[in-house]
């Protein structure tokens, strides 16, 4: 049907020629706009992300499908300033205007970086990056794990370090890929086997320098939840010293350089001979005050279980039973000495009173049975009796008496 105006159409018709027509125009069929994500919708089933590009005069809707929208390597945010590579189209069901987004990254800095500092931003939410959680190196490692390329010149700088600074430590190298597709698989699965097996006592993980599509693989998520659950310490030696990597963040140590890592690694030998020979000094002197001290404790000890002692205590008794036996013969001389005196004096006066004395005088005693007779009235005639006289006896028979 046609009128005056032109041919009619119905909504399908115009909305596919319009398609038509903005999907064949050479200028909108790859556009480069730079604007602010707004209204940001993440479909997880589908992997489609849905949003508005706007700046401070308009805004348009736009959609990235989900095989571009794997590829990104950041996340998109609310209020995120983008650049965007597309085409313009028109969603026909609905006859909308939009951008269909091929390939975006950030305004100002580059995708990985963004991606690098969402990535690094959620981990340390989530405490990764805690000191709390790091490890100690062990101070005399037997076995030190290694992590990288078995071709790269990390392995020979590892391995000469090692080998000068700490010769009877042992290293194990797992071979892994520093870089490309396989890279982040590897080094997880090496982390693993050592943690596994437990045959390490330390494990240094790292590549040489490079540029950030080259370190990718270290700044995965993948593997720094892996270096956290590690229960063997890790050293991260990824790039050089202006390098970072999330690796290095997560690792218990992030040393600058590979030979730096295997210098935290191991002690010095020297260094460890010159430890060894101040701990003995240290020792030696500090057992010659110990038995300086005990040698003192003994002497005190001795002298006063010396004054304890049975021989001790003895002689002491019988310098004290001495002075007893002096004070006690002083006593007894001086007690005999003055009862001696009166006892003299008391024979003395008994002497002068003894019947003894009176016989000595020509006076004599007589007896009758063993009784002295004292009166006549005592004997009778013809009886027997004693006459003791100063040099002996008289038996007598009395053939009469006289009554004075």
């Amino acid at each position: 049907m046609k009128t005056e105006t032109g041919i009619i159409l119905s909504v399908s018709q115009l909305n596919f020629y319009a398609r038509s027509v903005m999907e064949n125009d050479p200028v909108l069929s790859e556009v480069f706009v730079r604007g602010e994500i707004s209204g940001l919708k993440s479909w997880y089933r589908s992997g489609h992300i849905y949003f508005s590009l706007k700046d401070d005069k308009a805004s348009v809707n736009a959609v990235m499908f989900r095989d571009n929208a794997s590829r990104l390597k950041f996340v998109p945010e609310e209020g995120m300033k983008v650049i965007i590579i597309g085409k313009v189209s028109v969603y026909e069901e609905r006859g909308q205007f939009q951008l269909y987004v091929q390939q975006m990254q950030p305004d100002g800095i580059g995708e990985l970086a963004a991606a690098f500092s969402q990535l690094k931003e959620k981990l340390a939410r989530k405490g990764l990056f805690d000191d709390k959680y790091k490890k100690e190196i062990p101070q005399f490692p037997e076995n030190i794990g290694v992590v990288t390329s078995a071709s790269g010149a990390v392995r020979r700088d590892i391995e000469n370090v090692l080998s000068r600074r700490f010769p009877l430590v042992n290293m194990i190298l797992y071979p892994a890929s520093v870089q490309g597709e396989n890279a982040e698989a590897e080094l997880i699965e090496g982390l693993r086997y050592f943690n596994e097996n437990k045959n390490a006592d330390v494990i240094i993980i790292g590549r040489g320098g490079g540029s950030a599509e080259d370190l990718q693989a270290f700044n995965s998520e993948a593997l720094a939840y892996e270096i956290f659950a590690s229960k063997i310490p890790i050293i991260s030696a990824v790039g050089h010293a202006t390098d970072y990597t999330i690796c290095d963040f997560v690792a218990d140590i992030r040393a600058q350089t590979p030979t730096e890592a295997a210098e935290l690694a191991v002690p010095e030998r020297s260094g460890l001979m010159a430890c060894i020979q101040s701990l003995y000094e240290k020792m030696n002197a500090a057992f010659e005050n110990k038995i300086s001290e005990n040698q003192q404790r003994t002497d005190m000890l001795y002298e006063r279980l010396s004054a304890l002692s049975v021989e001790k205590r003895l002689a002491v008794s019988e310098q004290k039973l001495d002075g007893l036996v002096t004070r006690l013969e002083n006593a007894e001389k001086t007690f005999f000495g003055i009862h001696n005196t009166e006892l003299k004096r008391l024979i003395s006066g008994l002497n002068a009173l003894s019947p003894l004395k009176v016989l000595e005088r020509g006076y004599s005693i007589a007896s009758k049975n063993g009784k002295t007779v004292g009166s006549v009235y005592d004997v009778n005639e013809n009886d027997k009796i004693s006459v003791k006289m100063k040099d002996g006896v008289l038996i007598c028979t009395v053939d009469g008496k006289e009554v004075d």
